[in-house]
């Protein structure tokens, strides 16, 4: 696949003028100080459903759920993140170099750490309720899709957070019908279409590719630690022997994020200001938009990824078509993987595109569309008795969102229409590597 290649975002100006809506992934400033905890970013805790559901044009009933759900809350990725934060603080706690914010910042961490030794990269017990949470609010919001007998796949990566988030999700399901049958498998088999990144999308988001320098100035720009480690240490002489004060904000930043994520009832945000909080968050952001998302930088490289997911995504759905019986097709991922997603589906305003790097949160906002827990949703709805008059509405966290395809129905979309869009778009992009 070479960056040269025939643009997938050929039409995307047009095509982007046919979306209903036009603020679902996109941010303010001011809307993200409203909800500070929205500066985790990939790790915002699920905030459950917003709107109503529409009801489906008269006769149409649902009968086939496609989803892609990334896993649930957890801990850090690694107890090391943790560790690395604290061994600051028990240092200069010995030299007698902390001040009372940083001795009760230390105190605050040894909490965090009882809980979370050992648990690096876990689904935590909030993981755990969210998964169950959707896979409720589906069944009650399409009861005729799960009645009866009905035949269900789910699949997950090997990684054991997700494996656990498919078990939670499809438990659920089974306590409102035992009779359901899901087939679950966690396995390397299915891993190229689950979390696929082809050799050169990899390449270019290596620390020497044609995106790093400009990222490092931005990060470096974007991290100003001096007023935060004054807080909390009372000598600049220990700091300056001591303390990486950009590594030391960047870990506070991680364990404060995470919080929302797991248990303990501890907050870190009081030692943060809110605009600091902000411009980390958009660092992170600015890497998610151009190492998995829809950058123009990188010229559809990222979304190319979910190329083989979409394949999946209608091949299985040309399946249940064709089985005319009820079932569902669950998938477990991450956000990796949901990012190029949405934006491959063309799911509204997960595509957009900008050049400016101060503008990126303004066109594109992974919090919107990657919290813990994220999920796609596709339900097919039909007429009784007939296999053919098929119609679909398409689902981001459990909102409604629109799709740059003509329809008569909206938020609901022709499947005929709809599938011969993708398979328009997919024969744009060169086979997988």
């Amino acid at each position: 696949m070479k960056l040269g290649m025939k643009r997938v975002f050929l039409s995307l100006t047009f095509l982007g003028a046919l979306a209903v809506h036009t603020s679902y992934a996109q941010a303010t400033r001011e809307e993200i100080f409203d909800d500070i905890a929205t500066t985790g970013g990939v790790y915002y805790a699920y905030p459950g459903p917003s709107g109503v559901q529409t009801k489906a044009p008269k006769g149409y009933e649902p009968f086939y759920i496609s989803h892609y759900g990334r896993h649930g809350s957890r801990w850090l990725i690694a107890d090391e993140d943790y560790v690395r934060v604290m061994e600051v603080f028990e240092k200069a706690h010995k030299a007698g170099a902390l001040t009372d914010l940083g001795e009760d910042v230390r105190k605050r961490l040894d909490i965090v750490w009882e809980d979370a030794k050992g648990h690096g990269g876990d689904l935590s017990p909030v993981g755990v309720k969210q998964q169950r949470g959707i896979a409720e609010r589906m069944y009650q919001a399409f009861p005729e899709v799960f009645k009866g007998e009905p035949q269900m796949s789910a699949r997950s990566t090997v990684v054991i957070r997700c494996v656990l988030s498919m078990d939670a999700f499809c438990e659920r399901l089974k306590e409102f019908n035992p009779k359901m049958q899901i087939e679950r498998e966690s396995s390397n088999k299915y891993m190229d279409y689950l979390n696929f990144h082809t050799q050169e999308a990899m390449k270019f988001t290596s620390r020497k590719g044609p995106w790093y320098e400009e990222y490092r100035k931005f990060e470096q720009e974007h991290v100003r630690p001096e007023r935060l480690v004054n807080t909390l240490f009372n000598s600049k002489e220990y700091i300056r022997k001591n303390v990486n004060p950009e590594e030391l904000m960047r870990g506070l930043y991680w364990v404060a994020s995470d919080m929302q994520n797991v248990e303990p009832d501890v907050c870190f945000y009081d030692i943060f200001e809110k605009q600091e909080l902000f411009d980390i968050w958009q660092i992170h952001n600015y890497k998610n938009y151009v190492c998995d998302g829809p950058s123009p930088m990188t010229n559809g490289l990222m979304l190319a990824n979910a190329k083989s997911l979409v394949e999946n995504i209608l091949d299985s759905a040309d399946e249940a078509v064709a089985s005319g019986a009820n079932s569902a097709t669950f998938r477990f991922g991450h956000d990796g993987n949901v990012i190029p997603l949405v934006g491959l589906l063309r799911l509204e305003n997960c595509y957009n595109e900008e050049s400016d790097p101060d503008k990126f949160y303004q066109a594109w906002c992974n919090f919107k569309m990657v919290p813990m827990a994220a999920n796609v949703q596709i339900v097919f709805f039909r007429k009784k008795g007939t296999t053919d008059d098929i119609i679909v509405k398409f689902m981001l966290n459990e909102k409604e969102v629109s799709i740059p395809v003509k329809t008569d129905i909206a938020p609901f979309y022709h499947w005929k229409d709809v599938r011969a869009f993708y398979k328009d778009l997919l024969s744009q992009l060169p086979d997988r590597d």
